[in-house]
């Protein structure tokens, strides 16, 4: 399997990402229409508990059947290819690493939390939602009167929480490639290849430092050095997340990338979550323009570990 390593890795970043759009997806069952006293009702069938239940939906009108017709197509090819993926995974003689219970708790908590992580998420890029706005964009996919870039950008957010809680995510290393991974769901609908190392010149809005274009196999060296660092898996999340911000690795989207990639390791070893509150973003990026201009002294390393660092017990 040693051999395979990076056609299995690849395997397992496309099963994850199926799974996440798959739960993007409004509905999860079959259409089917139900008449009572001459009148059409909506309803969704499933399977829960190995019972075949029936979810009320709406009275029957066309439009939403048809969308409701659409959704199950969909749902049906991504379980297809999930399906598929799985047998190309077992042919190479992959098998699922279990988990401790203490990273699986933590993907409860992050799941629980994922609301709140992805309204504070967009607070930090300038998007104006409140949070009743951005749980029902979470939750069902569109809302009026709201920028048709920002919903995309917490649909992208969502997306990409649900790639890193996957458990098959997160027996994987925190690489490069991870990042590059997800900084490809974060620009999804912006950038055709979202995930690519930059490879043009960028500013950075409020300070004259200028960061110089990234090498990837020095990006590949530091990230590989900052993991295996003897320390405690807080202050290795903190120093994931600083580098990716501060190195700007992407053409876009590297704050939202660089908080999901230290969210992935942080997760994978257990240890909470990494999100800047809402409340302080704006503190945050008073140090952040300090730590880029090398003015910081360890302020935003005390600001991230005592007011960004949620921990489960």
């Amino acid at each position: 399997m040693d051999n395979n390593y990076y056609e299995i890795q690849e395997l397992l970043h496309q099963k994850a990402d199926l799974y996440a759009r798959l739960k993007l997806l409004p509905y999860d069952g079959t259409p089917e229409v139900k008449t009572n006293h001459d009148k059409k009702y909506l309803y969704i069938r499933k399977r829960v508990a190995g019972k075949l239940t029936s979810e009320y939906i709406d009275v029957y009108n066309e439009d939403l059947y048809a969308f409701l017709l659409k959704n199950a197509q969909q749902a049906k090819e991504l379980k297809k290819q999930i399906r598929k993926i799985e047998k190309q995974l077992a042919f190479m003689g992959y098998s699922d690493n279990e988990l401790s219970n203490r990273v699986m708790l933590n993907i409860q908590f992050a799941r629980i939390n994922m609301k709140t992580s992805i309204y504070d998420q967009a607070a930090l890029e300038g998007i104006g939602t409140t949070f009743s706005q951005t749980e029902d964009i979470v939750e069902n996919g569109l809302i009026y009167g709201v920028a048709a870039q920002d919903v995309q950008k917490i649909l992208n957010l969502k997306h990409a929480w649900e790639f890193i809680m996957d458990p098959d995510v997160l027996s994987y290393p925190s690489d490069y490639s991870l990042l590059s991974h997800i900084a490809g769901l974060v620009n999804e609908g912006f950038y055709q290849y979202g995930g690519r190392i930059r490879g043009v010149p960028v500013t950075i809005g409020g300070t004259f430092y200028i960061p110089p274009l990234p090498i990837e196999a020095q990006v590949k060296e530091q990230l590989n050095a900052l993991v295996q660092a003897n320390k405690e898996p807080v202050d290795i999340a903190i120093s994931l997340c600083l580098y990716c911000m501060k190195t700007q690795i992407f053409n876009d989207g590297n704050k939202r990338s660089a908080v999901l990639f230290a969210n992935h390791y942080l997760i994978s070893k257990g240890s909470g979550l990494l999100v800047i509150p809402n409340q302080s973003v704006s503190e945050f990026k008073q140090l952040l323009i300090r730590y880029y201009e090398d003015k910081d002294n360890g302020e935003i390393y005390d600001f991230l570990r005592n007011k960004a660092w949620r921990k489960f017990d």
